[in-house]
């Protein structure tokens, strides 16, 4: 009535036409919505219907007594009543507007093409409520829902808005009407026993409220100290399970003003249907009288009910008598005075701070209006009804439904207050507001505002959210708490994804974020730190001086040089003996020097490689080692040929091993090895190279054979010396000599051969830098095992048993 008579005064819109209206209520029944509908759109009214429809009249024309064809419906309350009304008015053509049917099924233009509605649809509603879920990390919600079309309209369209967003639902309990008082106990024991501290609930408020009555039963409430006073220690009433409450009881006056559950719906967080304030309304409501409304039957009944007094109704009203006055007409009431007034009354009828349906109401009559205004407003024309049958405009006399439904498609609505919007099919953007049921220091419960969600944007201020738990920190709820950085989660075995184990990440993998799904792989010069929480670059790894593998290698090879060196000297010392000059002494010293380059050649191996260090440690490897067998190698020959000398076919053979042969031997085979060397070096020599692919925390640091069959000959070189010197000293190791030095030599090159051997599987398999760490060790056990097998008995002889140093004892069978 505001709206329409708002509407009438605004000179811009359908200037010098009067909007007219009929209202009536079916109170809640089908049957009468039926009637009620077909009455106003066809204006044959019968006895039994109350007059309500929407027409333009022109301005000072009275309108008759019978009932215009209403060319448009505002109505019904439930999304039952306006599918029913837009199906039987559809072959009409009678656009219907409602302002409180949510249903998303009539959103479908092809089976409802005439509805219009400014209330949103329940998928934005599920929409609205899902972000709010998104927006307190909640991941573990339980949900209520009657058992009703609704109920699982919008449980569906909530999992879908949050398919794939990491939220899983722990319990879904339906609740149906007609069962409520034993389904209310059932899931409220199901609340309790669960693991999830937030619960949607998308009943109706009857059935809230007997939730909730279970809830205080079962003692879900807990008892904490309030803050605001420490001295007294007053004890609040407070629940850990936080409610999401749908618009179907988000506003509900009864819940809010029931003492009885105040404890458990403290904190209650919900939707609810966008509020709007509207100016003068209030203004107008105060203003009502039944002296200047003689034929509003509302306004006397409730005249009556809130003053006491009784108000004769208007002769000329054709309104029957309303059901309460005829319960009361036994009930003598005094007249009223005239003098009653609303002014300053409070009522509710009177409240108009947060307007939701009534704001619908309103801009639905201004979509109305803002459709006729267009259709009324094409130039030209005259009162011939043919003149505007295929015309998208008419006259106030001949509005067509159809025609009026193309405007309205169309239309843009503007209200007073600045808002503007069209429909959008059947819908209009859908706006909600976010309230939160605070304890106000009374004791009571009411409804504060704390933010709004206009379409996908949700806009909320969490300082001023009363949380049910009765502290300012959000609540959490989760089936499993965020993995921290360093882990990731797996899944539970037969649970949902929401239910998840933290594994650490593995060695090389990080996550820096909490409740990472996997864990990422660090570049290759990278590696994972300890906590698993960042990629830090690896470690150089080479077989270093410092650490304790390369300090004893280091210590061997200078003690084994010491040693070589201080034989040396004693072989200098006694020079003109018997033991030193035996099997040419020439050699022995040579031997010698090439077996001390050959200790101090494997430091070569130790630190960091370099360019240089690679070509030259393997060069003075195999150039070393073979100089020492060459060495042996010469003087097994002369053994050999010295007690073969005797006999006169063999007396020949000594003239190719005198000290110049034997020194031009050993050149020519240690000539070979240099000549493999450097042609290995010169055309794929080793190079530094860093092991990416080695998995750890350091990459091996170390030199890499470019050509596998350089190093190959090398080594198969030094082995066929050594095996041709061991087969030599084999068959001279019985020569009758008091001192046989190929006795020696045959041991020695044993152990020279078997360390070798076992060097080639143990280099291949050995990972980083412990093929290096072989590499060394085989070079010194085969020197050490070639300094003590020949030069440790010649020692003991010369130092410790000086009578056996003649040549009498040396020549003695």
């Amino acid at each position: 009535m505001f709206a329409v008579e708002e509407v009438n005064s605004n000179n811009s819109l359908l200037p010098g036409l009067t909007l007219g209206y009929h209202i009536l209520d079916n109170c809640g029944r089908y049957p009468w919505a039926l009637q009620n509908a077909v009455t106003l759109v066809t204006g044959e009214e019968d006895g039994c219907s109350l007059t309500a429809a929407s027409a333009s009249t022109p301005e000072n024309q009275t309108v008759d007594k019978g009932i215009l064809p209403a060319p448009l419906l505002i109505g019904g309350f439930s999304s039952s009543s306006a599918i029913m009304l837009s199906r039987i008015l559809s072959p009409l053509s009678v656009p219907v507007i409602s302002y409180m049917a949510s249903c998303p099924c009539l959103s479908d233009r092809t089976k409802f093409p005439f509805f219009f509605r400014t209330m949103p649809s329940d998928i934005f509603q599920a929409r609205a409520l899902a972000q709010l879920v998104l927006q307190f990390r909640w991941t573990w919600v339980g949900v209520v829902l009657p058992n009703s079309d609704y109920g699982h309209l919008m449980v569906q369209a909530f999992k879908e808005e949050l398919i794939g967003k990491g939220v899983c639902l722990a319990f879904t309990e339906v609740i149906s009407r007609q069962t409520i008082s034993s389904d209310a106990p059932r899931v409220a024991l199901k609340i309790r026993d669960s693991t999830a501290r937030v619960v949607l609930i998308l009943c109706w408020y009857t059935d809230v409220h007997k939730l909730f009555l279970e809830l205080k039963n079962i003692n879900l409430t807990t008892c904490q100290c309030s803050s605001l006073c420490p001295v007294d220690l007053l004890y609040l009433q407070v629940t850990d399970r936080q409610f999401l409450a749908s618009e179907a009881w988000s506003t509900s006056q009864a819940l809010l003003q029931d003492p009885d559950i105040s404890s458990v719906a403290q904190g209650v967080l919900g939707v609810a249907i966008r509020s709007s304030p509207i100016p003068g309304f209030e203004k107008y409501l105060r203003s009502l009288h039944p002296i200047t409304r003689p034929n509003d039957a509302f306004l006397r009944e409730f005249w009556k009910q809130e003053f006491g007094c009784s108000i004769a109704a208007a002769p000329s009203t054709s309104s029957p008598s309303s059901p309460s006055e005829s319960l009361d007409q036994n009930v003598p009431l005094p007249s009223c005075s005239g003098n009653e007034s609303l002014q300053g009354r409070q009522h509710p009828f009177t409240d108009t701070s947060q307007l939701r349906g009534s704001y619908n109401v309103y801009l639905a009559v201004y979509a109305a209006a803002h459709a006729l205004h267009s259709l009324l407003s094409c130039p030209g024309g005259d009162d011939d009804i043919t003149s505007f049958r295929n015309s998208t405009c008419s006259s106030p006399k001949h509005i067509q439904p159809e025609q009026l439904l193309q405007h309205l498609s169309s239309v843009n609505v503007s209200t007073p207050q600045g808002g503007s919007f069209h429909f959008q099919g059947a819908d209009i953007p859908a706006t909600y507001d976010l309230v939160n049921w605070q304890k106000t220091p009374e004791g009571s419960l009411e409804l504060v505002l704390i933010g709004r969600v206009d379409g996908l944007d949700l806009s909320l201020n969490d300082s001023v959210v009363q949380w049910s738990s009765g502290y300012s920190q959000v609540p959490e709820s989760v089936c499993s708490k965020p993995c921290p950085p360093g882990t990731r989660t797996m899944p539970r075995k037969g649970k949902q994804l929401c239910c998840f184990d933290c594994v650490p990440c593995a060695g090389g993998e990080i996550s820096n974020v909490t409740g990472s799904p996997h864990c990422n792989p660090c570049p290759p010069d990278f590696w994972s730190n300890s906590e698993r929480t960042a990629c830090i670059p690896k470690e150089l790894d080479f077989l270093s001086f410092n650490e304790t593998l390369g300090i004893t290698l280091t210590t061997a090879a200078v003690s084994g040089a010491t040693v070589t060196a201080a034989v040396l000297v004693v072989f200098l010392y006694y020079h003109q003996t018997p033991v030193v000059r035996a099997n040419n002494s020439e050699l022995s010293f040579l031997f010698l020097v090439s077996l001390k380059f050959c200790f101090l050649c494997s430091l070569v191996f130790i630190g960091p490689p370099s360019v240089w260090s690679c070509r030259f440690q393997q060069a003075a490897f195999g150039i070393t080692f073979v100089l020492s067998i060459s060495c042996l190698l010469v003087k097994t020959m002369v053994v050999l040929a010295a007690f073969r000398s005797a006999h006169p076919s063999a007396a020949a053979m000594m003239r190719w091993f005198g000290p110049a042969q034997q020194r031009a031997s050993v050149c020519f085979f240690t000539s070979i090895q240099v000549l493999i060397c450097t042609v290995w070096l010169a055309l794929t020599p080793p190079e530094p190279h860093l092991d990416l692919d080695f998995r750890g925390a350091k990459v091996t640091f170390t030199c890499v054979m470019v050509s596998v069959l350089g190093f190959s000959l090398v080594l198969g070189y030094i082995g066929l010396l050594a095996c041709s010197c061991l087969l030599l000293a084999f068959l001279a190791r019985k020569l009758p000599d008091n001192f046989n030095e190929a006795r020696l030599i045959t041991f020695s090159m044993l152990i020279f051969c078997a360390v070798w051997v076992a060097f080639v599987p143990a280099y291949v398999s050995s990972p980083g830098k412990y093929v290096v760490a072989v590499e060394v060790f085989a070079i010194l056990a085969s020197s050490y095992g070639l300094l003590f097998c020949i030069f440790a008995p010649k020692c003991f002889i010369i130092l410790l048993r000086p009578e056996k140093n003649s040549r009498r004892h040396l020549m003695s069978k």
